[in-house]
């Protein structure tokens, strides 16, 4: 038999509500800076492992279970879709998630209530795991397609200078169907100028 997985409470992102007890409407604040966990964002942005985010939180015990309402707050770090370039932007995302009690989601459960059993967090005795949650909430708010500037004129199609660099910047791009004349004409300057 397996033995279900328990969370540690050393964890900066476990939140323990044992101070709470059952009591709806007993609330506590918990503000704390923590190392941001692994693959938090996409591609393209995120915010860097290890890097500090901010939790400024709220838990307030509820008939359900907890309710954890605040803002985190980081700074993502990405590049440029259109010219590569870093792309550094300071998050404030809201942060809302109830956490029901085990029993409630299994009574739901037995009573045919709760549909989308996959879409409720449970607490683990009185400890939250709020990083599934803080992934789902960060994720969303980052830009889809972050862009250094607003503007950004992006990066030369022919050679891949970087456009902001020099707006004037062209490339002579001669049509392949008049190559044959061109290279006639270039032999005509040549014997003219013998």
């Amino acid at each position: 038999m397996d033995t279900p997985h328990r969370l540690d409470p050393r964890s900066a992102l476990v939140l323990d509500t044992h101070e709470l007890g059952r009591r709806p409407g007993s609330m506590r604040r918990v503000q704390r800076t923590v190392a941001a966990p692994e693959h938090l964002g996409t591609e393209v942005i995120g915010i860097p492992t290890g890097t500090d985010l901010e939790l400024d939180l709220r838990l307030e015990a509820v008939m359900e279970g907890v309710l954890v309402t605040g803002h985190v707050r980081g700074r993502a770090v990405g590049e440029c879709v259109r010219c590569l370039e870093e792309v550094v932007e300071d998050l404030d995302v809201p942060f809302q998630e109830l956490y029901a009690y085990a029993e409630r989601v299994k009574a739901a459960g037995e009573a045919g209530l709760d549909e989308d059993e996959d879409e409720v967090r449970e607490l683990d005795g009185d400890l939250i795991d709020i990083e599934p949650a803080l992934r789902d909430t960060v994720v969303p708010a980052l830009p889809f397609q972050p862009l250094d500037t607003p503007d950004c004129p992006g990066l030369c199609s022919e050679c891949g200078f970087r456009l902001a660099d020099d707006p004037d910047h062209s490339h002579e791009i001669l049509d392949p169907r008049w190559a044959e004349l061109n290279r006639l004409q270039g032999m005509f300057d040549e014997t003219k100028e013998s």
